[in-house]
């Protein structure tokens, strides 16, 4: 007799990944398998499959085989970290949830269900813990599965939820784990690891996503790469506390989870209320850099797409600091529009008491005193070079000197009556409270009313320690501030059509799928030193792809590191990102200058390609030698980069390989110096003679198998030096 499905099954598939689920008699639903698309998969032969995955029974287990829902459950025997916990006073905290409704699309499912991408509801309900659950599981169009749940309580008042995470299951062959880790300028620093029995659990409690955060789990087949292995990835997109998991069982049962992390008793459920969690994202690829392409997919698919002809940018911060001075400051808008730079952005000190960090923070009005006729003389020299104008703001800080912590010093989350300890000198504003809510919102409304304003550089420079709402005893506030500070951007955003928004936050501490959602770029770390850069930009792409993020020309002499760099090597490794410097112009000399203008004008020729190209990473042998690129959709065309990072084991490295071409095709591969030869250039004899101005050689002709399977002769560089590429099909 055929096997048939004992419940409702739904196979969704998209973009090359299946993910196939069970419900099997009215219990939450359980993934059968999530990765390679399965073809051909009928009723009958997924009713085999989902027979033929139970697991069997084992000495000592409970007596019925374990089933692990995507909201794990401990009354089904699960050991494990449960996906819900919820409790009356420590009463009906075993929850027991069976399924009302299921549907995918608006359409109820029954039975078998076969389609996608699609998202499928799932409705379940407790009677006797008097809560309800919904699950709504999206298969996008890029293959990337995402998942959240809903709480709500049905019953009495007083429903504590401490947890509420869903998981996706990963096969028994994903044994080595990869996330990250970092701290203030050096963000996204990659660990790895071994998915041992028991937990791997990184918990963040900063209020914020953290330089230091995970942003990606990864689990995958021993040894994966940027192309090799497969891999399965979730990220949290929540902006505050949250956690990560992975988990295998002694059954042998793994996971990959994640959720909102909840501090003691911040979420109590009157009748009728509901919590909802963040999206937890699952991606499957065949490599990172699969995975990575297809987070990829989601940001360029979002409604609010950012265009790629994104502007050059100068931020003035390293140049002038607290040092507001007008004639400065429009001499440096002069020079910035001689050089090309498209837009402006005056950083920290032009409002209140704020002549350093240590008082004014708050109160978003400009200072009088370093700007007595506002900010319109700036402003409007700014926009008549043809220049866009950005400011930078820090709304949900405050400086204990200011005019609004003196006035409502209520306002300040803490959890006792004394404020927490201090962090660059100021105190964390608690948006929960409608008038603090009001009076940020209001002054920051005012100032882009007034002004022509087309950016903001949104800061958040402290962690939220003890942040408690003193206005109701104390109580735990993370997620309440997590949720106005969404609040606070859509209003903004809403009351002012066209605004962009970068996430900034200690440089790289925000950055997450969350606040994506509600800004337009994100600053990578207040660290551009391009030899840490390097780095930080490679594994921020795995989540962002290259057009959000902040990427600018460091000065000659790096302020966070003290490393001197090269020119070239400085802008050889902000154009592969959205583009700016952080330079005073004003101290460049006129050779520095020559030199950076190719450079602008080579990102502005193939910023089409720069931002919104396939992002490619290779597996070097030696990881002192990094290449990397992007390569057009159709494959056309692409820009690379070889950069040695300090002196390769084996001088000079042999071959360097290109990888992502349509393997039939022939390309002509061109070296390219905008600036002229990085230090140490010996050029491999492939790239023929230089043509022009020297700044391009003839190159060579290869068929994309050859790039990626051969490979070029690579030339010779000192460490900190970096070459480009473009290969043009023929």
């Amino acid at each position: 007799m055929p096997a048939t499905t004992a419940g409702p099954t739904v196979h969704l598939r998209a973009a090359g990944v299946s993910v196939l689920l069970e419900a099997t008699e009215g219990r939450l639903p359980a993934m059968v398998h999530w990765g390679p698309e399965l073809p051909g998969l009928d009723e009958e032969s997924a009713g085999a499959l989902v027979a033929a995955s139970v697991p069997m029974v084992g000495p000592n287990n409970v007596d019925v085989p374990l089933r692990v829902a995507v909201v794990p459950e401990h009354w089904t025997g699960w050991s494990g970290r449960p996906g819900l916990r919820a409790s009356r006073d420590g009463r009906s905290w075993s929850a027991r949830l069976r399924v009302t409704s299921l549907e995918v699309d608006g359409t109820p499912v029954t039975g078998w269900y076969d389609g996608g991408p699609g998202t499928l509801v799932v409705r379940a309900t407790d009677a006797d813990a008097a809560i309800d659950l919904e699950l709504v599981l999206e298969l996008l169009p890029s293959g990337v599965l995402r998942q959240r749940a809903t709480l709500t309580n049905t019953g009495e008042p007083g429903l504590t939820v401490d947890d509420l995470c869903v998981t996706y299951r990963i096969p028994t062959e994903a044994t080595e784990l990869l996330d990250f880790s970092g701290r203030w300028g050096r963000e996204r620093l990659p660990q790895r690891t071994d998915l041992v029995s028991g937990m791997h659990l990184r918990e963040n409690r900063r209020g914020r996503t953290a330089n230091d955060g995970a942003t990606l789990l990864h689990a995958g087949t021993p040894g994966f790469g940027f192309a090799a292995g497969d891999v399965w990835a979730v990220h949290t997109a929540w902006s505050g506390n949250h956690t990560h998991y992975a988990e295998r069982a002694f059954t042998g049962e793994s996971v990959l989870g994640g959720g909102e992390l909840l501090l003691s008793g911040e979420v109590r459920l009157g009748t009728g209320a509901s919590y909802a969690g963040p999206w937890v994202y699952g991606a499957f690829g065949h490599g990172l850099d699969d995975v990575a392409r297809r987070f990829h997919r989601v940001q360029r698919s979002r409604e609010r797409r950012v265009d790629t002809a994104r502007p050059v940018t100068l931020n003035v911060w390293e140049a002038v600091y607290f040092d507001h001075d007008l004639p400065r400051l429009l001499d440096l808008a002069e020079r910035a529009a001689a050089l090309g730079v498209e837009r402006f952005v005056l950083d920290d000190g032009w409002f209140g008491s704020r002549r350093d960090d240590h008082s004014g923070l708050g109160d978003w009005v400009v200072s009088q005193d370093v700007w007595p006729d506002g900010l319109a003389p700036l402003i409007d020299r700014v926009v008549e070079l043809g220049m866009e104008f950005g400011l930078w703001f820090e709304p949900e800080m405050v400086n204990p000197d200011s005019d609004v912590a003196r006035a409502h010093p209520e306002w300040v989350m803490s959890a006792r009556p004394e404020w927490p300890v201090e962090s660059r000198h100021q105190q964390v504003l608690d948006l929960a409270v409608p008038e603090a809510y009001a009076h940020v919102r209001d002054q920051m409304d005012a100032i882009l009313t007034e002004y022509d304003i087309a950016y903001v550089k949104w800061d958040h420079n402290r962690d939220l320690v003890e942040a408690g709402n003193q206005l109701d005893g104390g109580r735990a506030a993370v997620h309440e501030q997590t949720l106005a500070f969404y609040r606070l951007l859509e209003e903004l955003r809403a009351g002012h059509p066209g605004l962009e928004i970068e996430s900034c936050s200690s440089g790289g501490a925000r950055v997450d799928l969350g606040v994506l959602e509600r800004t337009d770029r994100v600053w990578v770390s207040d660290n551009i030193d391009p030899h840490d850069r390097q780095h930080m930009m490679r594994w921020t792409t795995q989540l962002l792809p290259p057009e959000y993020l902040g990427s600018h020309i460091a000065s000659g002499r790096s302020h966070t590191t003290g490393r001197i760099h090269d020119l070239n090597f400085r802008a050889a490794t902000a154009v592969f990102g959205h583009l700016g410097i952080e330079w005073d112009l004003a101290s460049a000399t006129e050779a520095e200058l020559a030199e950076l203008r190719p450079w602008l004008d080579f990102y502005k020729a193939h910023r089409d390609l720069l931002l919104d190209g396939e992002v490619v990473r290779m597996d070097t042998a030696d990881d002192r030698v990094l290449v990397h690129g992007v390569v057009a959709h159709d494959a056309s065309r692409a820009v690379f980069a070889q950069v040695v990072l300090d002196s390769p084991r084996h001088q000079p490295v042999t071959r360097i390989t290109f990888r992502g071409l349509d393997p039939e095709r022939r390309y002509r591969v061109r070296p390219v110096l905008p600036g002229g030869a990085p230090s140490g250039l010996r050029p491999a004899a492939w790239w023929g003679e230089a043509e022009g101005d020297g700044a391009s050689y003839a190159g060579v002709v290869v068929t994309g198998a050859g790039l990626a399977l051969v490979g070029l002769a690579s030339p010779s560089l000192h460490p900190d030096q970096a070459v480009l590429y473009t290969a043009e099909a023929v």
